[in-house]
């Protein structure tokens, strides 16, 4: 006989993965998902390759910060009012016509690049084709329940997602990898878009599959308004003043979020412009892209220890640890790296910060799930995704505004570092308070 906790839990994993595979239309959704985000990433490694990693250009740290305020603010200013037009448009239709709309974005950003025009135009036609992009992420997840039911739909919800970050992951990897086979440059820029035009386009085609009213909306509630989300937003404030504990744990990723933003700008220009010379744009996007996947690792080591210690020690106390301990070792090291020009050194601080990073977010997505009523639940996440990203602007800005094109900034990382340790020493010492 199994013992629980043995054999069973996996093979009901497994079975329920099963389960929502074998569903023609899911699979159709989520190839929708995986193709239409690897192109993203690809639009996204084109940028970085054009304006950041570019041999014939010096990034300066505006430059720096507008290229990932361009990355960012759809996903803050656009997604929140998405779900407005997707609760009045058949839903199917938003992933045909929108993947098709990014398509022939991608058509003017290549002739500005052509033209070597890293300005304002560009930035406007970035920002257009991921801003459709919205439309896209938030169809394909209003649609999920459509497609599966019942205990499909948590399976589903973990894998979609999930895969899609990985598949712009890949996107943008691969991007990096076939712009150096076709010889680098401006040439290779434009070669990765044509290719993530082919990739919208036949995302598109894989929703036309699927039939026209298949992803709703169904009719079954009163679609919201503009002013309807914008009021839904005002009651996510009241309920977080109402709740200290979620207001808190929120707070505590958000200057977290700032941190970050601070340093991953300090850590392009000192990949871009220090530890290699201007003309070896390749080598700092691969030593950028490495210091990434050290800031992954350490979320990943987040992700795993943070459910068992937060268990044992509770969210706040656990929190309060990463924020102190990591804080103040992933500044150190951060700092000893940037002015000693040490590639393991930066690595260390970047798995530190993503460490601290994914350990917060999971105590306080958990915070905010157990002290927000469930009909207020949706608002606070929508302001919660909107307060992260906002804050990771800010960091990157202030960083922007402070630090020399060489990316050593003692200052400004001893303040990163800082600020970290100085809001787990308040998040632990306010866990007991009361009200507001």
């Amino acid at each position: 006989m199994c013992r629980a906790g043995t054999t069973v839990a996996p093979v009901t994993r497994f079975a329920a993965l099963r389960e929502v595979l074998v569903t023609r239309d899911f699979r159709r959704l989520y190839s929708v998902r995986l193709v239409g985000q690897f192109a993203d990433g690809l639009v996204q490694a084109s940028l970085a390759t054009f304006v950041l990693f570019s041999p014939e250009r010096q990034p300066s740290a505006v430059k720096v910060a507008t290229a990932f305020a361009i990355l960012l603010l759809p996903y803050s200013i656009i997604g929140p009012f998405a779900g407005v037009l997707l609760d009045r448009w058949r839903r199917r239709n938003v992933l045909v016509y929108a993947n098709f709309i990014k398509a022939l974005g991608v058509v003017p950003i290549v002739a500005l690049i052509a033209a070597g025009n890293d300005g304002a135009l560009l930035g406007i036609a970035v920002l257009a084709v991921l801003g459709v992009g919205r439309f896209v992420l938030a169809g394909l997840s209003a649609s999920l329940p459509h497609v599966v039911q019942g205990r499909d739909l948590v399976t589903a919800n973990a894998l979609s997602p999930t895969s899609g970050t990985i598949a712009a992951a890949v996107g943008a990897g691969a991007g990096v990898a076939l712009r150096s086979l076709v010889g680098g440059g401006d040439t290779g820029s434009q070669f990765i878009l044509m290719l993530a035009a082919v990739g919208f386009v036949l995302a598109g085609l894989i929703a036309w599959r699927i039939a026209a009213a298949a992803l709703g909306p169904s009719g079954e509630r009163v679609p919201d308004s503009i002013i309807g989300v914008i009021l839904g937003f005002v009651d996510g404030l009241r309920a977080l003043a109402r709740h200290a504990r979620p207001r808190r744990a929120i707070t505590v990723v958000g200057v977290h979020r700032i941190a970050l933003g601070m340093l991953t700008v300090d850590a392009l220009l000192l990949v871009r412009n220090t530890l290699n010379a201007t003309a070896d744009a390749d080598r700092a996007l691969t030593q950028f892209a490495i210091i990434t996947a050290a800031a992954a690792s350490g979320a990943l080591v987040g992700a795993v220890a943070t459910p068992w210690c937060s268990r044992r020690l509770g969210t706040v106390t656990w929190s309060s640890i990463t924020l102190i301990a990591g804080g103040a070792l992933g500044g150190a090291l951060v700092l000893a790296g940037a002015m000693s020009v040490s590639m393991p050194l930066l690595l260390g601080g970047a798995a530190c910060f993503g460490l601290i990073g994914q350990s917060v977010k999971v105590c306080a997505d958990t915070e905010i799930q157990l002290g927000i009523a469930d009909d207020h639940l949706g608002r606070v996440f929508a302001l919660f995704d909107m307060i992260v990203n906002a804050a990771l602007v800010l960091g990157i800005t202030l960083m922007a505004a402070s630090a020399p094109a060489s990316g050593q900034a003692p200052a400004m990382i001893c303040a990163a570092g800082v600020l970290l340790v100085v809001t787990g020493a308040w998040f632990f010492t306010t866990r007991h308070a009361k009200g507001t």
